[in-house]
């Protein structure tokens, strides 16, 4: 049986029918002139639309500059009007949200990612950031400390936050890798600490729960959801904690019967085979637990299924397209919205069999290469996304 996925970005795929496409942008609406009150009680997203950030939308323009097909250079320019997630994954990122959280109008809510623990991604080498493990003290105070600050000084800006993706679902499955056993304190201590100090009035936060590959396995829903909850009450059960986000920078579908590999020989201890499958089955097991169970999930690279050649197979999958538009019409009580929360177009992880952060499923059959450093910009990507997209732009 698989039970283990190296890396949260093997997740969401998307069939559905009603979408809300991206308005087009007209002219620039006022900040709220008053503060935004949240809560974890509520979905922010069913009142605020998600804020097309302009750090993706420059990244867009750059790359409409390197395009010569009419038609294609038309459908980016819409990409670039889709709300999308914001990674802040190092330190240096941080001096740049400020300007970003003022630009937001009223009625929107910008969507930033919380992703710089020490020995980050603790099972797999192309995303490993800049804090080693034992750097507690530096990612409280140069990291959350300074985020928190930013925050507090922009109260009357809506923000929702994800919270450090494939972390505590690693602590789950990945538990015999030496390498996460040296992280696990840290996590633990680092994401009780973020959940308590970000808990403020106009933000809401999901903490990263993986996917139906990885949690959604029948063995790991229990400790799934009691490693999430003891982290959840190590911080106090903060008010403005939601629920969970699944998919994250992941290509598994939102609803598919039979799922992608549903009728594999494994397939029968895995009852979470798609998206909202998973969203209910491991939401049950997390109110069981003690955990806010509401979710948003990633439909922003799922379009097309049956590409992977395992459900583990992460890395710039091959044939991909853009899904689903960000929505809070999702059709299941329990997840609040669709999202975008990997910026289609930023690379996973380098095909350079020679780069010091090369991860071999980087290399397998159904990645695409050549491929770029993660988090850098894969035009030739970008340019599949955008053909592949279902619904098209």
């Amino acid at each position: 049986m698989k039970y283990s996925l190296s890396y949260t970005a093997l997740t969401a795929a998307v069939a559905v029918t009603s979408v809300f496409a991206a308005p087009a942008v007209v002219q620039k609406r006022a900040a709220c002139s008053s503060a935004v009150t949240l809560s974890g009680s509520s979905n922010p997203f069913a009142t605020n639309k998600l804020y097309a950030n302009s750090y993706y939308a420059d990244e867009i323009t750059a790359a409409v500059a390197g395009m010569t097909d009419a038609t294609l250079i038309a459908q980016a320019k819409k990409v670039a009007e889709v709300g999308s997630f914001k990674w802040i994954d190092t330190i240096s990122v941080i001096p740049t949200i400020d300007a970003m959280i003022k630009d937001v109008p009223c009625g929107e809510i910008i969507g930033l990612v919380i992703y710089d623990l020490p020995g980050r991604d603790c099972a797999a080498k192309a995303s490993n950031g800049e804090l080693a493990v034992g750097e507690i003290a530096r990612y409280k105070s140069e990291y959350i400390d300074p985020i928190v600050e930013i925050f507090k000084a922009n109260p009357n800006t809506a923000i929702a936050l994800i919270i450090e993706p494939d972390s505590l679902p690693n602590l789950v499955t990945n538990a015999d890798l030496a390498t996460c056993q040296a992280s696990a304190s840290g996590y633990e201590e680092g994401v009780a600490y973020a959940l308590k100090q970000l808990n403020l009035p106009n933000v809401v936060m999901y903490v990263d729960a993986g996917h139906g590959g990885w949690l959604g396995w029948n063995d790991n829903l229990k400790p799934g959801a009691e490693g999430l909850a003891k982290v959840y009450k190590a911080a106090g059960s903060p008010s403005q904690v939601r629920g969970i986000a699944t998919n994250i920078a992941g290509w598994n579908a939102w609803k598919k019967t039979p799922g992608e590999f549903e009728n594999t020989p494994d397939g029968q201890y895995n009852k979470c085979q798609d998206e909202d499958r998973y969203v209910t089955i491991f939401g049950a097991a997390l109110a069981a637990a003690g955990h806010p169970n509401h979710a948003i999930v990633d439909t922003g690279r799922n379009a097309v299924q049956g590409l992977r050649l395992e459900w583990g197979d992460w890395c710039n999958v091959d044939g991909a397209g853009f899904g689903v538009r960000p929505s809070s019409d999702t059709g299941n009580t329990l997840a609040d919205a669709f999202v975008w929360g990997k910026p289609g177009g930023e690379s996973d992880g380098t095909s350079d069999t020679s780069a010091t952060r090369y991860d071999s499923f980087c290399g397998h059959a159904d990645a695409f290469k050549p491929s770029p450093e993660a988090g850098a910009w894969h035009q030739a990507y970008f340019e599949m996304l955008l053909k592949n997209a279902v619904p098209q732009f």
